[in-house]
């Protein structure tokens, strides 16, 4: 099928969700739709891939210890954005597309570097293709971290960038259901749960029939929709952390401010082109990372706190000692610690022992 016939046959099925009502006895008809439109969409994700994104830009590659996109409709800031926080300097124009491929920035935040990419504006339906659409969402789904920029001006908009986020397979602040799919070569679909099931057994296995799923032990373990089963299912979910940011404080006055803040309690509001709440912003993308550094110290000299090490939440010291050099694993004696994760200063402990931030460690080796 077509890419075109894809999407033609994708807004027939949504036109038949919405003329379905939503009662008991339809549950099992619009879990199918639903399943068939996931399917096909899918379809179209691996059409796009295959085909390969066109244009300078869309085939850049991850770098860093951390790679966030910066999402929004034309004439946001972005590019304003992206040089406020990195060493980058983005073509600027208050006009619509002036971004018309991606552009990277490194930002140098505790020792780590974090790759930025400023995308071209979307534009509604740009999970349809429309704006080059689905060229740019192709690079958002490889980020670590999305940073959805908008203006006091088009904040009702939101929602709509947000669906169409959705439309494209994207999950944003959220995790992927608990349930466990083990495929067997017979015995059909057996479906169990740990919690009581809020959607019909039947209308579940309607589902993965329509995944092509025919034999399977499926195992649910919170309460589900039939929506987050249907993302269960599908190979195109990417599940990413999501700061939604406000742009262009500095030109609205404390009042309309102060009520933005109230609808949209957890955005930041800022000002890339005066600075204001750069830093709050940056603490935040910290605070998403994963990442903490810690500052390794040499026996009888002083931590090195220039250059620290950034290692992931929950490293060990054996993980540690391999990020420096895989040979430190083999000679690893002992460590001394200070900070955070030390029960008393200078604390000795073995390959075993977890890192926090702001860690001091002193590693010790047989010779």
């Amino acid at each position: 099928m077509s890419d075109d016939k894809t999407q033609q046959r994708i807004e027939e099925l949504q036109e038949q969700l919405r003329n379905t009502p939503v009662n008991k006895g339809t549950e099992k008809d619009r879990a199918r739709i639903k399943a068939q439109i996931a399917k096909l969409q899918e379809r179209q994700q691996q059409q796009a891939k295959k085909g390969g994104a066109r244009g300078y830009g869309y085939g850049l590659r991850k770098q860093g210890d951390m790679t966030v996109c910066l999402v929004g409709y034309p004439s946001t800031g972005k590019s304003t954005l992206l040089n406020s926080l990195t060493d980058a300097e983005s073509e600027v124009g208050d006009y619509a597309f002036t971004t018309l491929s991606v552009e990277p920035g490194v930002l140098h935040l505790n020792g780590a570097t974090i790759q930025i990419w400023d995308v071209p504006g979307l534009i509604e339906g740009a999970s349809l293709g429309k704006g080059r659409g689905k060229e740019v969402i192709s690079v958002v789904r490889n980020a670590d971290l999305l940073i959805i920029l908008t203006d006091p001006y088009r904040l009702e908009a939101i929602e709509t960038l947000y669906a169409d986020l959705y439309t494209a397979g994207l999950r944003l602040n959220t995790r992927p259901p608990d349930v466990k799919i083990h495929k067997t070569d017979k015995g059909g679909i057996n479906i169990s749960a740990t919690v009581s099931l809020e959607v019909d057994e039947e209308s579940l296995k309607d589902v993965c029939r329509e995944y092509g799923l025919t034999n399977a032990d499926i195992t649910i373990r919170e309460h589900i929709s039939i929506d987050e089963f249907v993302d269960a299912l599908a190979d195109n979910r990417v599940y990413m952390p999501c700061i939604l940011t406000v742009n262009k404080i500095d030109e609205i006055n404390q009042s309309y401010l102060e009520t933005l803040q109230q609808q949209y309690p957890s955005a930041i509001f800022l000002s890339a082109q005066t600075g204001t709440h750069i830093e709050q912003l940056k603490s935040t993308i910290w605070s998403y990372s994963g990442l903490i550094t810690a500052y390794m110290k040499k026996i009888g000299e002083e931590p090195d706190y220039d250059e620290p090490l950034v290692v992931k939440q929950g490293v060990t010291i054996e993980g540690a000692c391999s990020q420096i050099h895989k040979d430190f694993v083999k000679r690893f004696k002992y460590a001394r610690i200070w900070g955070p994760s030390a029960a008393f200063p200078e604390q000795t402990v073995g390959k075993d022992h977890t890192l926090q931030d702001g860690d001091v460690v002193e590693l010790h080796f047989y010779r």
